[in-house]
């Protein structure tokens, strides 16, 4: 489905990615590792358009969408749901969601696509005239995957959707990841939450320096003996 080949991207002059390559097939939760600053949140931005890439490929179901807009590659089926999640604050869940589906082939399916997140997030179906900024951090991040999903994308990409929330809602944003493969949702997972990670990915890529290091399915690089030591403290 997304194919990226020798991918070099950076910020004016400071090069952040060199040379990455990786694939992700249908049906997939593929997981991108690595420590704060190894590249991962700068390669999901170039996949959406949000970056540049100086060289390298971008393919996404057999063509390429290098230098594509961001609404034209939400268009193609790429949805992101970004890093701090990036809610609107003061509109309610429902005004949230609504706006997720604001590309042609999902606007027509908008009343079906909410009746689908709002089984999904039974929550923000209870909470959907409640404005988006006075939920918790989880109900928030809930919010931003579905609106995501508003789009009805073929590949959803997550940028640390663990970040800043409680063990108890991490497992519950893992657990909802695990459903959306489920569902038939292809997904690329920038996480730091290396165990978890690793145990709901079919397969996996390690970045550090801007670079990909290692690679494998999931449960091998769990019990890969660098990925024990560097990220697990095992």
């Amino acid at each position: 489905m997304l194919k990226i080949k020798d991918l070099n991207v950076g910020y004016e002059k400071v090069q952040v990615l060199w040379d990455v390559s990786f694939n992700v097939k249908e049906g997939e939760i593929v997981t991108l590792l690595g420590s704060n600053g190894a590249g991962k949140s700068t390669t999901v931005k170039a996949i959406q358009g949000l970056l540049k890439p100086n060289s390298g490929s971008i393919r996404f179901t057999g063509k390429s969408i290098n230098g594509l807009p961001v609404y034209k590659i939400v268009a193609e089926g790429i949805a992101l749901v970004p890093e701090g999640r990036a809610i609107f604050p003061k509109m309610t869940v429902r005004e949230n969601l609504v706006l997720g589906a604001y590309v042609s082939r999902a606007r027509d399916l908008r009343d079906d696509n909410l009746d689908w997140v709002f089984e999904l997030f039974p929550k923000l179906d209870e909470r959907k005239k409640q404005l988006a900024g006075t939920m918790s951090g989880g109900e928030q991040q809930m919010l931003a995957i579905a609106r995501a999903l508003m789009s009805k994308p073929k590949l959803l990409m997550l940028d640390e959707p663990s970040l800043g929330l409680a063990p108890v809602i991490v497992l519950q944003v893992f657990e909802i990841i695990k459903k959306l493969k489920q569902e038939g949702v292809t997904v690329l997972l920038v996480e730091q939450n290396v165990h978890h990670a690793l145990e709901i990915s079919n397969r996996a890529y390690v970045m550090e320096k801007g670079r990909i290091i290692l690679e494998g399915k999931g449960s091998d690089l769990l019990n890969n003996h660098y990925v024990r030591e560097a990220y697990l403290g095992l």
